[in-house]
């Protein structure tokens, strides 16, 4: 054993940021308890991946009986596509508690493996479940005798408001000047990651630390799983919450079109491909439960990791997890 990875052996979180995360997994499982929304387990390995083309996925090889299945199996990035499966299987409201994983991400606020807080609602639209998310995010804060008010901004206006542009319209050239001083190289960049890098290092950084902000009505480019209403121009009805410069959580109405979502599916793939990226499987089993019927619901999911770091006010994922990636 090295010298430096003996040095390792302690806990990279405090004691009090440990006891901190079990009040606040017991607080989570209580607000929902109040609301009749009931937990649930889902598979961390699956038969499909994630064809997001911003996300990398773990994947392992299985080496026991198969029975013609594939080997290669996909850890999950997150347990999206087992709950809306419960979902038009008819179990209704849910949420899982539980640890997800990527690949590729690891640094101050990134760990590999981290824990994800992910819900539904049926009946819920996009707005609907920012007010839920708020008020469970107030709850955590109070473990710690903190408070933060909710202000909502569709996302047009707030480009317009802090930027002076309109995201909705503007040329790639005007999204490159609006980042100023701050120098990126284009290559393989489309508009979407021009307006993520204004978001990311224009917007996040002014963000009060004291107030939640939930931007919503996205471009309809960047609707992931979400529905699209129409209008001129189209909107995708998703949002992401803010508390001061850290996201915490992103969440949909969510779309219902087994088509579309197969479409979608596609398009990610494709994209995957053209960067040579790899290209897992899509999930079959999630798009027959679409095509079964999906209820109208709206999701969202919720970095834990993420809240503990506002909660406990340092700035490292790694001074909320008992071991992370350098430690594990």
């Amino acid at each position: 054993m090295s010298e430096a990875r003996a040095r390792d052996w302690r806990p990279s979180a405090s004691f009090e940021a440990l006891r901190l995360r079990a009040a606040l997994n017991a607080r989570i499982r209580a607000f929902f308890a109040e609301r009749g929304v009931t937990e649930v387990e889902t598979p961390v390995l699956s038969v499909a991946g994630n064809t997001d083309p911003n996300i990398a996925s773990f994947s392992l090889q299985f080496s026991g009986r198969t029975d013609g299945a594939p080997r290669t199996r996909w850890l999950r990035t997150s347990p999206e596509y087992p709950l809306k499966r419960l979902l038009a299987a008819g179990f209704g409201d849910c949420y899982e508690l539980g640890r997800v994983f990527r690949d590729g991400e690891a640094g101050g606020r990134h760990n590999p493996e981290f824990s994800m807080l992910e819900w539904y609602r049926l009946g819920y639209d996009h707005q609907d479940l920012i007010a839920e998310t708020a008020e469970l995010i107030q709850a955590a804060l109070a473990l710690v005798g903190r408070e933060a008010a909710l202000e909502r901004v569709a996302y047009r206006e707030l480009y317009r408001q802090r930027l002076g542009l309109d995201p909705l319209s503007a040329d790639e050239t005007e999204l490159r000047a609006a980042l100023g001083e701050l120098v990126i190289d284009p290559e393989g960049l489309g508009r979407d990651d021009w307006l993520d890098l204004l978001m990311t290092h224009r917007l996040q950084p002014g963000f009060a630390s004291d107030r939640l902000l939930a931007v919503y009505d996205y471009p309809a480019s960047q609707c992931a799983l979400a529905r699209v209403r129409p209008g001129e121009p189209p909107l995708a009805e998703r949002f992401e919450l803010y508390l001061g410069p850290l996201e915490l959580a992103n969440g949909y109405h969510e779309l219902a079109d087994a088509d579309e979502q197969g479409a979608r599916f596609g398009r990610d793939l494709a994209l995957r491909a053209q960067r040579g990226a790899p290209t897992p499987p899509r999930d079959d089993a999630l798009l027959a439960g679409l095509a079964a019927g999906l209820p109208d619901c709206a999701g969202v999911a919720l970095g834990v990791d993420r809240l503990l770091m506002a909660m406990l006010n340092v700035p490292r994922i790694a001074d909320t997890l008992a071991f992370d990636f350098a430690r594990a």
